[in-house]
């Protein structure tokens, strides 16, 4: 009797089994489980779109940097020139 009701749940869960495979929730799992995110072929552009958002912040990053040390020259010279200057006369 058990090994009838046994044959018996295992012949009706394989249509159920291939149900939810092919419904939107199945295909959903197996997106997931390929590593494709949600929307599948949407995750391309919008890692592409998020890969050059960061190149642009880099860039910017960059930029700052450069102006940075720009401004700390500019600094470093006007400290210079306020200094004492009679400290700073050559002796020639």
């Amino acid at each position: 009797m058990w090994v009838l009701a046994v044959i018996l749940i295992v012949a009706l869960m394989i249509p159920v089994a291939a149900i939810l495979v092919d419904s939107p929730l199945g295909k959903s799992v197996a997106r997931r489980m390929e590593g494709g995110g949600r929307d599948g072929g949407g995750t391309a552009p919008e890692l592409r779109d998020m890969q050059r958002k960061v190149e642009v912040l880099e860039t910017e990053v960059e930029d700052l940097n450069r102006t940075i040390a720009g401004m700390r020259e500019e600094l470093q010279f006007m400290q210079r020139l306020l200094e004492d200057p009679r400290r700073k006369k050559p002796t020639s």
